[in-house]
């Protein structure tokens, strides 16, 4: 079949049988976030996978009908794919009429050899080289795939396993590109409709090709989503509330928060003494034994 009808065929289904589980998400997440300007250029992140497949789709369908004018190059990085898996991403993106520039990268490599935090140190070293491969292209915007199922897995998992409280923001700045943001515009979009959507495609896409998360059951994330789907069965809404405590965070109720990691750690009892005129006590525990 080719490319350029499938293509059009897709989109056509996003716009009516996935008008309300995607594309109006998609759009909604764009518009509140302020995603897409003006003369932006934009580096859209393809990693073989269902989501960054979607989220392509989706942004070559907003560049088509958008009024704003912006420009879009399809990236796809080879972190040490086999040349099946590579060949199945080519092969996944030319379904949707998408050429990406591929580039070859040694992650796989170095993860492997990892002694600890091999999934840290992928996710960092994936970031930096989308961040300079973009740069170099001209884009001051990478755009991820990451879906509102991935938002509040971040949340828990940074809680459970990094007993801290950080959320996974839908834009943010760069620290070492200036000028460059990353942007993730499936971030209203629910994971079982990117499943949907791909089963109704008939697209061949590559599993996660992580030998760390393959070699452990998928790993804390996927230990937490199951988490969330047993938690979902009796609490329809657990993800959106999750999401949602990110940004109804009342500080006066928390032992401690940081406003940026370059300063000191803010607790609740500066507030406290701060209200009173009195330290109360603390610093005299010592004379209590």
């Amino acid at each position: 079949m080719d490319g350029r009808i499938l293509s059009d065929q897709l989109e056509h289904e996003l716009t009516t049988r996935f008008r309300k589980s995607i594309w109006s998400p998609f759009l909604s997440a764009v518009h509140q976030y302020g995603m897409v300007s003006p003369g932006d250029r934009i580096a859209v992140c393809m990693s073989g996978g269902k989501d960054s497949l979607l989220m392509a789709k989706c942004m070559l369908m907003l560049k088509k009908y958008s009024k704003v004018p912006f420009d879009l190059v399809f990236l796809s990085m080879d972190p040490g794919y086999s040349p099946e898996n590579n060949a199945r991403v080519i092969q996944a993106a030319g379904r949707l009429n998408i050429s990406p520039e591929v580039f070859r990268t040694d992650i796989y490599a170095i993860v492997d050899a990892a002694a600890s935090s091999p999934c840290h140190i992928c996710a960092a070293m994936r970031r930096g080289h989308l961040y300079k491969e973009a740069s170099v292209r001209g884009c001051n915007k990478i755009a991820l795939g990451h879906h509102r199922d991935d938002a509040a897995e971040t949340i828990l998992l940074s809680i459970l396993y990094g007993g801290q409280f950080r959320a996974m923001l839908p834009r943010l700045k760069s620290e070492n590109y200036e000028g460059m943001q990353l942007i993730r515009p499936l971030y209203h979009v629910r994971e079982k409709a990117v499943i949907n959507w791909l089963r109704s495609t008939g697209i061949q896409t590559i599993t996660c090709a992580c030998r760390v998360t393959k070699n452990n059951d998928g790993g804390k994330r996927a230990r937490v989503k199951t988490l969330i789907a047993q938690l979902e069965k009796e609490l329809p809404n657990v993800t959106d509330n999750i999401i949602a405590s990110s940004s109804r965070v009342d500080l006066s109720s928390l032992l401690g928060y940081i406003m940026d990691e370059r300063e000191c750690e803010r607790t609740f009892m500066e507030a406290f003494t701060a209200c009173t005129g009195t330290s109360d006590g603390i610093g005299q525990v010592d004379r209590l034994f």
